[in-house]
């Protein structure tokens, strides 16, 4: 058995289901991926479980080829949860410490948290995180580890992400039809936030805006804490459509070309196609072997015409939920764009030119091992929840084993872990 923690993720996008699996060292707390699988998305649309046979099927495909590539089977996992039911409110809550003349206790900390949680919510959300900002001891405030601290009366300030108690369940059901228990869920922009920003951005103050197939997460952080986030249901499949609209061609080829003009701007290469392509003139689509066999197409038409219009609305949408949020001014760090929607042509400009803030592109960082495939603002949520997990998520025992006996038993659809167990040994009775 591998020595150290075990951690599993599995992103449930619109586009893709990733699964990694990666074991963390106890002693220099690396985290190493030893097997990663992307896998294409069904029964998903903006975010939410459309189709739960669907949605099964494709998650027990993108887990069986990361439980192949590490030699192991999961029977527990970490997993995403987006989507625009989810919202957020800050909420506060104060309890008596409970002895006054003593310290205070990480279980008077528990017992204050618990107060915050304690709001009024509708019968059909629930409350996913309780995230504490800060604590106030007495009258001094901005305490971050009120632990060990003197005092009589503890508050505390924290940030609630909630969601569609149906939308939680589907999910839920849809990760234990393949026999394995979720042991948290995480919101996809607090994910994404593990794997992109750095501790110096967080306390500065910065906007990441994880812009994916469906839909897009935005998170605030202020003075190191989370304090405001949103799903937009607007994502980079809207530029896909876009394209396909415009130029009259199915979804599958207006993609295609959306990444080859995203590639093209990355390689700057000095081919004289490539340079007749940057003076707007015609783009050679020939090579890409679309089923409408389109030849050419003007690329000025492409990025000016179509997909900028699309990614100005999608920033001016995140602009006015930064308004909402009363921000303003408390964000020096700028912007971070992640997702799959970060690697589309003209990005980073059209961010800086609609919100006026210093921008850059989010690559996920703080893993090691197998991460070539996951080296890319596309695999930001399922990196970050890996370390999410590491630092924040127990392991119970037992929530992994060899292959050999998933092999053996196979994921059976519809079926959870007790009832494959029973059926495999019942195939030996007579």
């Amino acid at each position: 058995m591998q020595k150290g923690k075990m951690i599993a993720s599995i992103d449930v996008g619109t586009d893709k289901i990733t699964t990694i699996i990666a074991s963390e060292n106890p002693e220099t707390k690396k985290i190493n991926v030893m097997g990663v699988a992307a896998t294409g998305s069904k029964g998903v649309r903006k975010g939410q479980i459309v189709d739960i046979d669907e949605a099964t099927d494709a998650i027990t495909e993108s887990v069986e080829a990361a439980e192949r590539m590490a030699g192991y089977s999961i029977t527990q996992a970490v997993v995403s949860i987006g989507g625009a039911h989810l919202s957020s409110q800050n909420s506060k809550g104060v309890v008596a410490v409970a002895e006054p003349e003593g310290e205070i206790t990480s279980e008077d900390v528990e017992r204050v948290i618990e107060a915050a949680r304690a709001v009024s919510l509708p019968s059909a959300r629930e409350i996913i995180h309780v995230i504490p900002k800060n604590f106030t001891v007495d009258s001094q405030d901005g305490i971050k580890d009120p632990v060990g601290m003197s005092g009589v009366r503890l508050e505390a300030e924290a940030h609630l992400v909630t969601g569609s108690s149906t939308a939680i369940r589907n999910l839920t059901k849809c990760v234990n039809e393949i026999g394995a228990d979720v042991t948290s869920m995480v919101f996809t922009g607090l994910a994404a936030a593990e794997s992109i920003l750095t501790e110096t951005e967080k306390e500065l103050g910065v906007v990441l805006v994880d812009i994916g197939a469906g839909t897009t997460s935005i998170v605030v952080y202020i003075e190191g804490n989370l304090s405001y986030s949103s799903v937009l249901p607007i994502g980079a499949r809207n530029i896909t459509n876009d394209l396909a609209i415009g130029m009259r061609i199915s979804s599958e080829s207006a993609e295609t070309i959306k990444r080859h003009l995203s590639k093209a701007k990355k390689s700057r290469g000095n081919t004289a196609q490539e340079k007749m392509e940057k003076k707007g003139e015609e783009l050679d689509l020939g090579k890409l072997n679309l089923k409408e066999e389109l030849k050419t197409a003007s690329r000025k038409t492409l990025v000016e015409g179509i997909i900028k219009p699309r990614l100005h609305e999608i920033f001016t949408m995140i602009g006015i939920e930064l308004k909402k949020s009363e921000t303003a001014g408390q964000t020096p760090a700028g912007l971070v764009v992640t997702g799959g929607g970060a690697e589309t042509i003209g990005v980073n400009q059209a961010a800086k030119r609609t919100l006026s803030m210093p921008t850059r592109i989010g690559i996920p960082k703080g893993l090691s091992g197998l991460i070539e495939e996951i080296q890319s603002p596309a695999y930001a949520v399922s990196s970050g929840l890996v370390l999410y997990a590491a630092r924040k998520v127990p392991t119970t025992r037992g929530a992994f084993g060899m292959t050999t006996l998933t092999g053996v038993m196979g994921r059976l659809p519809g079926k959870g872990l007790a009832v494959k167990i029973t059926d495999f040994i019942k195939s030996f009775l007579p």
